[in-house]
């Protein structure tokens, strides 16, 4: 409960020792917490760096160690001015990355008149593209008329299940070819399931995409996507960009059945502990192999056990693989 503080449980079992024996040597103390002799000496280094282990006034060659209402109660007012330094450091570099952002932006774009940017390579034209997509408040439409392989990102770490699970409609048309492949059937599923609109039609003109019926992007050269791209704000374009789409998309078919959504979908980082449970992960490794926190992953497991009824591991796997989850 201390570590907070930079009190661990070894160098509170060393404070606690010298509390409750004042007069003790760091010998004795080694035998109070059962620890070698090196161990002790370098807890009690720890202890006078946090203040908790002070010179005796009336002995100066004696130590005693602070009463803990004093001692805990200045250490985490130390750490509290200390936290607040960090803040303020931190707020200062938000703003800093903020400007250079900014000026990365500028760098991104080879030349921009208006309400057009131009975008040079394709790591440019994708890097930017995330930046515009993170800013998305309504919708995101696209004709991806790329041929799948198995190098499709996992799920969790797709920019379409991040727009998906901030509540952006998404409309998607792909074309039929992607049948071909088990995992882009399986993208395509998930983006489906996840409340995306997916179709699927034998040919496409180029990409497109389109965000909030706002901005328009469309590659440099349809012939040549590694050039780079073209976003155009302007009114005339982004209403043609519209057009286009809504052609293609009146025209292509459904690639699910609508009544198959799942009224509660998975999100990403949940289909993600499926999978990982499934395959046997403790609770653990499911923390460790996503980034997030042993607390937040029970959260999930706890989260899913509860939607699915299920009071077991095994339950849960089973009414899990019922419902396709995974």
């Amino acid at each position: 409960m201390l570590e907070p503080l930079g009190v661990d449980e070894a160098t509170f079992a060393v404070y606690h020792a010298l509390l409750s024996h004042p007069d003790s040597t760091p010998e004795q103390i080694a035998a109070l917490v059962n620890r070698p002799l090196s161990d002790v000496h370098d807890l009690m280094n720890d202890l006078r760096k946090l203040e908790l282990l002070v010179p005796t006034w009336t002995n100066p060659e004696g130590e005693h160690a602070v009463h803990p209402r004093v001692g805990l109660t200045g250490l985490a007012e130390r750490r509290r001015t200390e936290l607040n330094k960090m803040l303020g450091e931190l707020q200062a570099a938000e703003v800093s990355a903020e400007v250079i952002a900014e000026q990365y932006n500028e760098l991104l774009t080879s030349r921009s008149t208006g309400d057009v940017e131009v975008l040079k390579g394709r790591a440019n034209a994708s890097r930017r593209i995330e930046e515009l997509a993170l800013k998305a408040r309504e919708s995101f439409w696209g004709l991806i008329p790329a041929h799948f392989d198995d190098s499709l990102p996992q799920a969790y770490k797709s920019p379409d299940f991040a727009l998906l699970e901030r509540g952006i409609r998404m409309r998607t048309v792909y074309l039929q070819s992607m049948v071909a492949s088990k995992q882009a059937q399986e993208y395509a599923a998930t983006m489906h399931r996840l409340g995306g609109e997916v179709r699927a039609t034998p040919t496409l003109p180029m990409r497109l995409l389109i965000l909030d019926q706002e901005l328009a992007i469309i590659p440099m050269d349809p012939q040549s996507p590694t050039d780079g791209a073209v976003i155009h704000r302007t009114q005339a374009v982004v209403a043609l960009a519209v057009a286009l789409f809504d052609a293609y998309w009146s025209r292509a078919s459904e690639m699910f059945d609508p009544d198959d959504r799942d009224d509660n979908p998975l999100t990403p980082h949940e289909a993600e502990v499926l999978r990982l449970l499934a395959g046997g992960a403790k609770d653990e490794q499911v923390a460790r192999l996503l980034g997030i926190s042993l607390r937040t992953a029970r959260r999930i497991t706890a989260t899913l056990s509860e939607r699915l009824d299920a009071a077991s591991r095994f339950e849960l796997g089973v009414a899990a693989a019922k419902r396709g989850w995974v």
